[in-house]
């Protein structure tokens, strides 16, 4: 362990302490865990919604999630859609530093989807679901004010490693969410 002792003039001792090494806190790393997290999530949890295409699915679904029988197919498969490209541009675009603006925005439009899905199931009478929208919708609003003004990402150049990188990131929520998903819902017995 180094220390460092100084003094000045008049005899008075500094003593500089050594730096703590471990983990650090800043608001740019919890913006990038919260960004990968609910990324991760509202891409997985969209993609299970796109999945409604299939009218057998639609058909089961139900039973497994009941407010699914109070919404049309479409929309939910619109919804779905949003939650995917969501997911995906909490990260990628402040990832490989390519139009980062639209990380905040789509932060901000997943907190519009989360508002108006307690708003959905206040009016059901849904009260145990709405918890959930108002921490996901929270999580969102904090990643939008964050990138937004608090710590953006600043835009760069295209390099072979961000891309590599994005792609990565890609193939990622492809085998960690898309996957699952599919396989469950497709070979489960609601």
């Amino acid at each position: 362990m180094n220390v460092h002792v100084s003094s000045d003039q008049l005899g008075i001792r500094d003593i500089e302490q050594p730096k703590r090494r471990g983990i650090r806190f800043t608001l740019n790393g919890v913006l990038w865990v919260l960004q990968a997290l609910f990324g991760f999530f509202f891409a997985g949890s969209g993609f299970g919604k796109v999945l409604m295409y299939d009218a057998a699915l639609y058909a089961a679904a139900p039973q497994a999630v009941a407010w699914y029988a109070a919404v049309s197919q479409p929309l939910i498969v619109f919804i779905g859609i949003c939650e995917v490209l969501g997911g995906v541009g909490l990260i990628l675009p402040a990832m490989a530093k390519v139009k980062p603006v639209l990380t905040p925005l789509a932060a901000a439009g997943l907190t519009l989807t989360m508002i108006l899905a307690a708003a959905f199931h206040i009016v059901r009478g849904e009260y145990a679901l709405v918890p959930a929208n108002l921490v996901l919708g929270g999580a969102a609003a904090f990643i939008t004010a964050g990138r937004w003004r608090l710590r953006p990402v600043a835009p760069g150049n295209i390099t072979t490693a961000r891309m590599v990188g994005s792609f990565a990131v890609l193939i990622g929520i492809v085998l960690l969410t898309f996957v699952p998903t599919w396989y469950t819902m497709t070979n489960a017995q609601f």
